[in-house]
């Protein structure tokens, strides 16, 4: 019997090596957060901020930790329900399905499509509505190019939680890294 589970290491190692650069100002808090990541590590792991400011000398924010990141910030600050349990996963995979990286588990990952898809993330020429970026939005109130990485967040919730309220929305969770 095989599994129907695909996984992602070749993608996540990727997304690993990518800097994550912005033009938006307000996205300078998501590398941060990316950034502090390394230190929540540190004191889950029992590593101390010694060994991690050494073992990163100062390198900047990767698309990975900057991913991994937001996702945290938005199960743990916005969207935490002890009756529904941590949908991390969920945020983060989400943007990796919206943004077609989804589609380069280890089988079928290319490191062309790879970059053209994280280059089209972080040079923000993805759809309008977000198609092809980390967010897909509907009926955006704006061109979602030209806001922030967390307002496009928040937009993307609010049609979440629509859709959760319409019994719209299914998760494949037949995924590992």
């Amino acid at each position: 019997m095989t599994s129907k589970r695909r996984h992602y290491h070749r993608l996540l190692n990727y997304l690993y090596g990518v800097e994550f650069t912005y033009t938006i100002e307000l996205d300078g808090n998501r590398a941060e957060d990316g950034v502090d990541l390394r230190h929540r590590f540190a004191y889950e792991t029992e590593y101390t901020d010694d060994d991690v400011q050494r073992t990163f000398d100062d390198n900047q924010c990767n698309l990975l930790e900057m991913m991994v990141a937001l996702s945290i910030r938005c199960e743990e600050h916005i969207m935490i329900n002890e009756d529904i349990g941590d949908r991390t996963n969920i945020w983060f995979w989400g943007m990796i399905d919206n943004s077609q990286l989804g589609e380069l588990s280890d089988m079928e990952f290319n490191s062309e499509e790879a970059e053209m898809i994280t280059n089209r993330i972080l040079n923000r020429t993805y759809g309008p509505n977000g198609e092809y970026g980390l967010f897909y939005i509907k009926n955006p109130p704006e061109d979602l190019r030209t806001v922030d990485i967390w307002y496009q967040l928040s937009l993307y919730l609010n049609q979440y939680v629509e859709e959760m309220n319409d019994d719209e929305y299914e998760y494949d969770q037949g995924r590992e890294c």
